[in-house]
């Protein structure tokens, strides 16, 4: 039974002759130019030791750039940002300006939660060649929405890099409220927004109330944030399936949603695989060691790979995944034993 009064055809009909308004089409091309439209959440490769692994770090940033990504964000949340040092924060920044050539934007996350710490990171970030800084909501802290705005603003007054707000509630613990998004949105180096809040009404009025750059920041929810105004994605499946957001991509830019809308099923069991069942950066490690993409699955303590029955789930989900453009899972070798547990670096993270 069709669930709406709309056919397939006749929905992309109504997108070509309504879709986008030239207000969006505005945003969309500053967007792009800015920071790219299909972003991959750079997983940070390790050793088995937990070190940095920089070989697997530059090889997997040339696999998403050939594969459609134009822009990358490194030391994130997917990038173990709380577990890094900020000497490996910034050199990860270096080597991604040093692989991508000019390919790609690369973009700086994670900061902190103590507005002075993010401040000089943001600093020294611009300083390694960083083309924009994306910051997350304070975390752990709990501030009011005027504390959120003040480490907001600060950080946008001490760099000349456009900049992107990070809302990510469930793990900052605090949303970032829409009149919080309004009054931020009139700071001249504030231009962008990373939704992985999933709150369709609030990006509609964000969208619609302000001159703000949306990238959807929450996996399953591309494709609807693309059908209302989005620019683009800053991805961690994107890290596995680049091509395929490129893909997806393209077709909104040319308002072929049927094809957008292909695609989007053809993510949603990788997706699964590696959304659900661990913490994304654990799992899209295991699919990327598993394709061959980076040398180990490691990642930092207190994050530990996946149990027997969590893999087995990963593993599951994977084998649903059909043809999806630029990977194949057909020689997919994944490594439990390699996976377990977690690694001790031999520095610690500065995060305070």
């Amino acid at each position: 039974m069709a669930r709406s009064g709309f056919t397939s055809s006749g929905y992309s009909d109504f997108c070509a002759a309504k879709w986008p308004p030239a207000s969006l089409v505005g945003m969309s091309q500053r967007g792009k130019e800015l920071f790219g439209q299909v972003l991959v959440a750079l997983v940070t490769p390790m050793n088995t030791d937990g070190e940095v692994d920089w070989a697997s770090t530059e090889r997997l940033i040339e696999y998403v750039i050939g594969n459609g990504a134009d822009g990358i964000v490194v030391t994130g949340t997917t990038g173990e940002t709380s577990t890094l040092t900020d000497a490996e924060k910034l050199k990860l920044v270096t080597v991604a300006k040093s692989v991508s050539s000019g390919r790609a934007k690369i973009i700086t996350g994670g900061g902190s939660n103590e507005t002075a710490h993010a401040i000089q990171l943001y600093k020294a970030s611009e300083k390694a060649g960083a083309d924009g800084v994306m910051i997350v909501t304070p975390y752990y802290n709990k501030p009011s929405q005027a504390g959120v705005l003040t480490h907001f603003r600060l950080i946008a007054d001490a760099t000349d890099l456009p900049v992107i707000l990070y809302d990510i509630p469930g793990r900052a613990g605090i949303p970032i409220a829409y009149d919080t998004f309004h009054r931020a949105a009139k700071h001249p180096n504030i231009v962008a927004v990373k939704d992985a809040k999933g709150d369709l009404a609030q990006t509609s009025r964000i969208l619609n109330e302000t001159d703000l750059i949306y990238f959807s920041g929450d996996d399953s929810n591309v494709l609807p944030h693309l059908s209302i105004g989005a620019t683009g994605l800053i991805g961690v499946t994107a890290n596995v399936a680049p091509a395929a957001y490129r893909e997806m991509i393209d077709a909104t830019n040319r308002n072929d949603f049927d094809h957008a809308l292909t695609v989007h099923n053809t993510l949603e069991p990788l997706q699964r695989a590696l959304m659900t069942h661990v913490p994304g950066t654990v799992a899209t490690k295991y699919a990327l060691h598993g394709l061959g993409i980076i040398d180990s699955p490691r990642v930092r303590l207190p994050l530990v790979g996946p149990e027997d029955l969590e893999a087995a789930r990963i593993e599951a989900d994977i084998d649903k995944v059909k043809t999806i453009s630029g990977v194949s899972f057909d020689n997919f070798r994944p490594d439990r034993n390699a996976a377990a547990g977690g690694a001790l670096p031999k520095v610690a993270g500065t995060t305070r």
